[in-house]
């Protein structure tokens, strides 16, 4: 399995990741949702060039020109709720993708635990497509995983699979190896951090993607 860091190089995207992580910040909704939709854009573009690309011929105004295009269809799927900014981000490059959203959310038991609860997957068809598989954290792993192998069931086998993240845990990316030994997968990370919190969130991270692009929940 391939695993692409973006930030073990020096780039712009690394004021993105700045600004996600700074508690000064959090209080912009509408500038953390923007910072997800950028980093999800620049993975966006990093993915598109593993690609299979054909020449396609297109009229100008004043000749014919030759192009190199995608060879394979795209779809991008997402974890609700705190993929929906980081999915537009792939869609905004990825215009004529297919979209996928799965419903999986944490469920506490009262103490530091928790199991996760699947409720619904919307998905088209992913035979022979290229599979983007979106979540901005990948904590644990278990609802990523879920998530992988509830797409799998519904939409078909893909060509290949993309797993991004905006920060991983290494234990979450420890698992997802495992879990995901000898498939079609190649893993992209905005960020990797080395920690997780007693309540399973990633150290340093962010804090709650959700809560802090939509508002907390109940």
């Amino acid at each position: 399995m391939k695993i692409h860091i973006i930030n073990e190089g020096n780039s712009l995207c690394n004021r993105f990741l700045a600004d996600l992580r700074d508690v000064a910040k959090h209080a912009d909704r509408m500038r953390f949702r923007r910072n997800l939709e950028r980093v999800g854009e620049v993975i966006a573009y990093e993915i598109s060039k593993t690609f299979q690309y054909a020449p396609v011929t297109v009229q100008t105004p004043i000749n014919k020109a030759t192009v190199m295009l995608p060879e394979q269809e795209v779809v991008i799927a997402s974890v609700l709720r705190a993929g929906l900014p980081f999915h537009q981000g792939f869609l905004n490059y990825f215009d004529e993708a297919g979209n996928a959203f799965i419903s999986a959310r944490r469920v506490y038991d009262g103490t530091h635990g928790f199991k996760i609860r699947y409720d619904s997957v919307y998905t088209p068809n992913l035979e022979g497509k290229q599979l983007l598989l979106v979540d901005p954290m990948l904590a644990t792993g278990a609802s990523l995983k879920i998530a992988y192998d509830e797409l799998l069931q519904q939409g078909g086998c893909p060509h290949h699979t993309h797993i991004a993240c905006v920060i991983a845990s290494r234990q979450g990316l420890d698992y997802i190896q495992e879990a995901l030994e000898g498939q079609e997968v190649t893993l992209w990370l905005g960020a990797l951090d080395e920690g997780l919190t007693e309540k399973s969130y990633i150290d340093p991270g962010l804090g709650d993607a959700g809560d802090l692009a939509f508002g907390e929940k109940i």
